[in-house]
């Protein structure tokens, strides 16, 4: 009798367990198998900044469009000892597999932006996983890196699309900092933009394009300008929680690790 009624607790928990598995959809493996949670209250959350105490920002570029500055911002990036993010989709990693073998050889990180800069909301499963692989495996070949960082084209996004990208081993990333160099106001325009920002503080996530009309010409002096405010700038692999993390209603990364150190910080404080 006894045993039966082991047997029984036992397949009620394994099914369960499938059942967690299937419909929790809050924790996903990411390349490493570490199990990390983006979802906030059934919606599942791209990275847009991380919760730190260390004074560091990321400065990401994406790069779809446009080539004639690149070698420009490498090398004002290498004379500030600074490296970055660069997010290229299919067709700018196609058109200049050079400068992607330069922007790797030199040390900045090498990021997803889709092959064809479609908004992935309205792709099918299927055409996600295409639009993220095909890229990936360009670079791949051409570098032999294996990318970990999406950023989703136009900023869109639902809960498919980053648990898709989960799935093929991506973190998705978003910024919390927007330079609006798009929008080709002027380099002053940039530079105020981002020093200024209300968003601005340890862990943003600062968004550029290496084919902006006057980024590179404002690359140097916003560099200094983040630095003087005590910044450390390091590409995003650097700055985000790869396991053990759990994200806010904003979209920021909080290590379980940190708060878990906090609560025990607090019980010793409370004399527990």
């Amino acid at each position: 009798m006894k045993d039966e009624r082991a047997r029984k607790w036992k397949n009620y928990g394994i099914v369960a367990l499938a059942l967690i598995i299937a419909l929790g959809g809050s924790y996903k493996y990411v390349s490493g198998y570490v199990s990390v949670s983006s979802n906030v209250n059934g919606r599942e959350l791209p990275i847009y900044a991380v919760e730190t105490d260390e004074k560091k920002v990321a400065l990401s570029f994406d790069a779809a469009w446009g080539n004639e500055d690149t070698q420009r911002i490498l090398d004002i990036l290498k004379k500030n000892d600074v490296n970055v993010t660069f997010f290229m989709t299919g067709g700018w990693v196609e058109s200049y597999p050079d400068d992607v073998k330069a922007i790797c050889e030199a040390g900045h990180d090498l990021g997803n932006h889709s092959e064809n800069h479609k908004n992935m909301s309205q792709l099918s499963n299927e055409e996600k996983t295409q639009e993220l692989m095909s890229v990936h495996n360009k670079v791949k070949e051409l570098t032999g890196t294996e990318m970990c960082l999406f950023r989703p084209p136009y900023g869109d996004y639902d809960n498919d699309v980053v648990l898709n990208a989960k799935e093929n081993g991506y973190y998705t990333i978003q910024w919390d900092v927007d330079s609006l160099d798009w929008k080709d106001y002027g380099v002053d325009s940039i530079i105020n933009t981002v020093l200024n920002h209300k968003s601005l503080q340890n862990g943003s996530i600062i968004l550029c394009h290496n084919g902006a009309k006057y980024t590179a010409d404002a690359l140097e002096t916003l560099i200094k300008g983040l630095k003087e405010k005590g910044y450390e700038i390091v590409p995003i692999s650097e700055l985000i929680y790869k396991e053990n993390y759990h994200m806010d209603v904003n979209g920021r990364q909080i290590s379980d690790k940190k708060d878990k150190k906090e609560e025990t910080k607090k019980g010793t404080d409370d004399g527990e």
